[in-house]
């Protein structure tokens, strides 16, 4: 192993530089050159690749979003852009490949593994949607981001004594949405494991009235439904006013917090280990608190458990 290529790819996330500068810096201490691919599997089949050192992931560490940007390519979907990818790594001279990204991005780096690529990913979405691991680089960030915008909301929601419905990210995965109500004192968490139904959701909004509860704050993930449609309904059934609030790709962006700066610190230094020892279709991760690599195969067919116990404390605390 001499030289290794790190690339970002899919949604950034929070995080994303300080695994950046991790891998940069952890790998030249330990004498290997470093190539920065530029939009992810896109950049590298165009070959957009430049050379790192030290300084080139100077003050980034407390940055959002990512250096080397991200883009998705549906050439690499096919298997002459993988090829392609493949002849640009050799004619680098690229020997290992971090891949820092979601899901999508770790089934490429699958793929280029069985294409003879040294790879190793480390998990960067802020959906904490990779079951594998018990964090994923940006959801702390996100979390917070989502807190504060919760806290504000409440102070407003409170004052005009009207119910706010908060959508936030969460496609598949309600972790932002579960854990933001838990944080923020929700009275109601949707997420799209167990999804809802709208007459038991208005009479719990309603029995709380009676026992003199003048606001509700419903946490919806957007994976559910939209926040809008949400509002009208409960505002027709309840004859309470209801608001809507969309927090979109502001939970995407932001300086990370010191959990994912920390978190992407170690999973940095872990992903250039590996590669030093010659593994390869592995992934970083986190558990029980340490460090861990995983063949990708098996990370990718962990299926995702819901953590029902959190979800039934959320409803305990909401009333």
């Amino acid at each position: 192993m001499k030289t290794i290529a790190v690339l970002t790819s899919g949604g950034d996330a929070p995080g994303m530089n300080a695994a950046i500068r991790s891998v940069v810096r952890m790998a030249t201490d330990k004498g290997l050159r470093v190539m920065g691919v530029q939009r992810g599997y896109s950049g590298l089949i165009n070959g957009e690749i430049f050379e790192m050192d030290r300084h080139s992931v100077s003050d980034i560490i407390h940055k959002g979003g990512t250096i080397l940007r991200t883009a998705r390519s549906e050439e690499f979907r096919t298997e002459s852009g993988r090829k392609k990818a493949v002849n640009v790594l050799r004619v680098f001279g690229i020997d290992g490949l971090v891949v820092i990204g979601g899901d999508g991005s770790f089934h490429g780096a699958q793929l280029l593994s069985e294409m003879g690529i040294a790879t190793v990913g480390i998990p960067g979405t802020i959906d904490n949607d990779l079951p594998y691991s018990e964090y994923t680089l940006g959801f702390d960030t996100a979390l917070n981001t989502v807190l504060d915008a919760i806290n504000k909301i409440r102070d407003t929601s409170s004052s005009h004594e009207r119910i706010s419905v908060v959508e936030v990210m969460g496609r598949n995965c309600g972790d932002i949405a579960l854990y933001a109500g838990i944080a923020g004192g929700a009275e109601r968490v949707i997420v799209p494991e167990k999804g809802y139904e709208i007459d038991d959701l208005c009479k719990t909004i309603l029995e709380g009235k009676l026992r003199g509860k003048m606001h509700n704050l419903i946490i919806l993930a957007e994976g559910v439904g939209g926040a809008n449609e949400l509002a009208k309904q409960v505002e027709e059934v309840t004859g309470i006013e209801a608001r809507a609030t969309i927090l979109g790709h502001i939970q995407r962006g932001g300086s990370p917090s010191a959990f994912d700066r920390i978190l992407a610190s170690r999973m940095g230094v872990a992903a250039v280990e590996v590669l030093i020892e010659g593994k390869s279709g592995r992934v970083i991760g986190m558990k029980e608190g340490k460090i861990i690599d995983e063949d990708i195969n098996t990370a990718l067919a962990i299926p995702r458990s819901f953590d029902e116990k959190l979800y039934e404390i959320s409803k305990v605390l909401s009333y």
